[in-house]
């Protein structure tokens, strides 16, 4: 059986009159009863406004000293008392953000007054910062270092990624007056504040690592910021790639720069999570050494060549041995592939019962 298929241009002609009735049908469908709605096309904030607004951010004036200064305390007290409550209210008060947007966008315009301008306020903002954090520390006196203030002295590779997209909103939602509402949960992303207060905390206490560590994270954040920020400001067509390549190449260069730390940092980390829970399922599933006794905590810290393990359990006095030790840590680097440094350190139990009549 043979089939012969030929060409009709009446076939052709039919779908084209389809075609067009469908198309038709859609636009009335889509215009019935919807309304006039030109005016939901959101557009830029005009060029003249959106200079004002951010001349006026950028601007060091008493309200920024001040509002900045406050949120240091409430930060510096925040973190000293480990509340994340009191912290994030901290970064919602903090003026800093505004002229870190100035300096992106004067990026991005080739407007070198205004980047010196928002550039001189931002540095001002900083020391402001370290110094009223150290002040506080120093007065309270407080030696602690708790889990909110070590947060900020290792940042990674992830908080790159997230100074990268808050520096992107932060820059859109100044040229959208509709979302200019999202600012404050832009201050929250990048957090700012928390991260210097957390330098001049290091400081107080003589913990110069601290003190680095949050002080990276800072600029990691300043600088995406910065970078990203001018991009945006770039695609909106405010301003010119040619008058910004000098600003987004310095950007480049110095992103490039706080990326090795960065990147060493997230390695690990990434260490540790792995092999922290590793070396927890080893303890916890195969406990043979540690049988009768009650594990409080484990910390894990990669270290050059080796792994740090600290172990705090409760036992019975004399129940754990050395040979006990030894025969974990060897079983535990077998279990891991890598050398490990086993610390335990053993909290006494001591039972004491008084039972009743019957069990005497």
């Amino acid at each position: 059986m043979t089939v012969i298929l030929t060409y009709n241009p009446r076939y052709l002609t039919r779908l084209k009159v389809l075609f067009r009735k469908l198309n038709g049908n859609f636009k009335k469908l889509w215009e019935q009863d919807n309304g006039d709605w030109h005016w939901l096309k959101e557009k830029p904030t005009p060029i003249a406004s959106l200079n004002r607004s951010i001349w006026r951010l950028s601007v060091p004036a008493f309200s920024f000293h001040f509002m900045l200064g406050l949120s240091t305390i409430i930060a510096t007290l925040g973190l000293l008392a480990n509340s994340a409550a009191v912290i994030i209210g901290a970064m919602i008060v903090a003026p800093l953000m505004g002229p870190i947007v100035g300096m992106a966008y004067s990026t991005a315009m080739g407007n070198r007054k205004l980047l010196r301008r928002s550039s001189f306020t931002v540095l001002k903002g900083i020391l402001l910062t370290i110094t009223v954090s150290w002040l506080v520390t120093s007065i309270i006196g407080l030696d602690t270092v708790d889990t909110e203030i070590m947060s900020r002295v290792k940042p990674t590779l992830i908080d790159f990624g997230i100074a990268m997209a808050a520096g992107a909103a932060g820059a859109f939602a100044n040229t959208r007056r509709s979302i200019s509402t999202a600012m404050p949960g832009v201050a929250i992303a990048v957090a700012l504040v928390p991260p210097l207060s957390v330098v001049g905390i290091g400081l107080a206490q003589g913990e110069g690592s601290i003190a680095f560590g949050a002080l990276l994270l800072f600029l990691t954040n300043l600088i995406c910021i910065v970078f990203f920020g001018s991009l945006v400001f770039l695609f909106q067509s405010y301003g010119n790639l040619e008058r910004a390549k000098k600003g987004l190449a310095f950007s480049t260069a110095v992103m490039f720069i706080l990326g090795i730390p960065l990147t060493l940092s997230m390695r690990e980390l990434i260490v540790s999570k792995n092999v922290r829970h590793q070396i927890e399922d080893f303890i916890l599933e195969k406990r043979e050494s540690f049988r009768d006794a009650d594990i409080s905590s484990i910390t894990v810290t990669p270290r050059k060549g080796y792994v740090r393990v600290d172990l705090e359990i409760a036992a019975p006095l004399g129940s754990i041995s050395q040979e006990q030790i030894e025969q974990a840590r060897s079983n535990l680097s077998k279990y891991v592939d890598r050398d490990i440094y086993l610390d335990v350190e053993v909290i006494p139990v001591r039972r004491l019962t008084a039972p009743n009549q019957s069990n005497r």
